[in-house]
């Protein structure tokens, strides 16, 4: 859920020149100069996808790919570092993970949600949603680029084949499908629905379930045709948040910060099929670097959630010392450590993943929120905070 302020209704504007250059200088030519060439693991039977330009898959696992420290050579000697927009001071803040500290802080444009990868993983996209702009930053060098125009971009995605950028335009009440490259706009779906924000994506690629989190409704998109599937109202008062599908793709979970807990669904069918309590204020999911646990940030209680895929149960409870509101956030490379925005507190949460134990806590700016672990193992990212496949 985003803060209590509110967004001012600008012109989108056309897109700068200069902007235009640095992210096609940034993001490179296509879509094939991204996915790393790694070959499947001995047995694996490695499945095409539905639309053409995305990269086979594992029907088994659709993770297999995000192992520790298996980096992309296109992100291998990238700095690891810890992106935090703070959403209430117009900053990021950069931090380093080996030593816990605040390398520097950046201001960008007015209320930056998200820190999100692009799709071939050279570019870090601000979401200044607010100030209806995206700042670019190159991972490779740390360097802030010339903000591109971009109307109300409260979080951004990217369709598996890369050939388009998927803006959440809450306030709007669209999802905008934009050229990855320069932002220009391609095509704008208008959704039936207030405060459409997270999403992830079919095995194949072929649709995209999204949540809309003040309507507490569910939409499934086709990732081709731009066109709205389906819609599933959930019960009265509920507010979905993050959305995350299973390894082998047979379950999809959608966070539910006033239900607390998650909804489970059947993503070709497109029907709710239950529903597993989690903690106060479930809202954020990231998946272990072993493809066996889901992380539940439940950010009402200062709690996270360890959920076992095999067993569909909540395996463990972990709770940070003292006030806490763990949010939004990811997996270091090695798998080692959860890192977490704590939202109310202006500070980040640095996790043991093995016990929950809380290795930092480290002051930021007002708001933080959609933080970013840089890089992560992927042959690509799908967005948001870093979704790898």
């Amino acid at each position: 859920m985003k803060t209590t302020s509110r967004r001012l209704f600008l012109g989108a504007g056309a897109v700068a020149t200069v902007a235009v250059i640095y992210a096609l200088n940034t993001l490179g030519s296509g879509p094939s100069a991204a996915v790393g060439r790694s070959a499947a693991a001995p047995g694996v039977q490695m499945r095409a996808a539905a639309i053409a330009g995305m990269p086979e898959y594992d029907p088994k696992d659709l993770y297999a790919y995000d192992r520790p420290n298996e980096l992309s050579p296109v992100v291998r000697d990238f700095p690891s570092l810890i992106y935090v927009p703070n959403s209430e001071s117009d900053t990021v803040t950069v931090i380093d993970p080996k030593t816990y500290k605040v390398i520097r802080t950046v201001p960008v444009g007015e209320q930056p949600q998200h820190v999100v990868p692009g799709w071939d993983l050279k570019t870090l996209w601000v979401n200044n949603d607010k100030g209806n702009t995206l700042t670019p930053i190159d991972p490779a060098t740390g360097q802030f680029g010339t903000p591109v125009s971009v109307h109300d971009p409260y979080n951004l995605y990217f369709t598996p084949d890369g050939k388009s950028a998927v803006v959440m335009a809450e306030q709007d009440k669209q999802i905008v499908f934009r050229d990855p490259h320069t932002m220009a706009v391609q095509q704008a779906l208008d959704v039936p629905c207030a405060g459409v924000n997270h999403a992830d994506f079919s095995p194949d690629g072929s649709y995209f379930i999204a949540s809309c989190e003040f309507s507490g409704t569910l939409l499934k998109v086709d990732t081709l045709k731009h066109t709205l599937l389906g819609v599933i109202n959930l019960k009265s008062g509920s507010m979905p948040q993050d959305v995350k599908i299973s390894p082998d793709g047979s379950v999809w979970y959608i966070a539910d910060m006033a239900a607390n807990g998650m909804w489970t669904l059947n993503g070709d069918d497109f029907k709710l099929t239950g529903f597993i309590e989690t903690g106060l204020g479930a809202h954020g999911l990231y998946v272990s670097r072993d493809s066996q646990n889901m992380y539940v940030t439940n950010r009402g209680e200062g709690t996270i959630s360890v959920f076992d895929f095999a067993t569909r149960v909540v395996k463990q409870k972990w709770r940070i010392p003292g006030e806490a509101s763990p949010d939004m956030g990811g997996v270091s490379a090695d798998g080692k450590v959860l890192w977490l925005s704590g939202r109310y507190n202006s500070e980040v949460y640095a996790l043991s993943t093995d016990d929950g134990r809380l290795l930092a806590r480290i002051p930021v700016g007002s708001g933080p929120h959609g933080l970013c672990v840089y890089p992560q193992p992927g042959r690509y990212s799908l967005g948001h905070t870093g979704v790898f496949r």
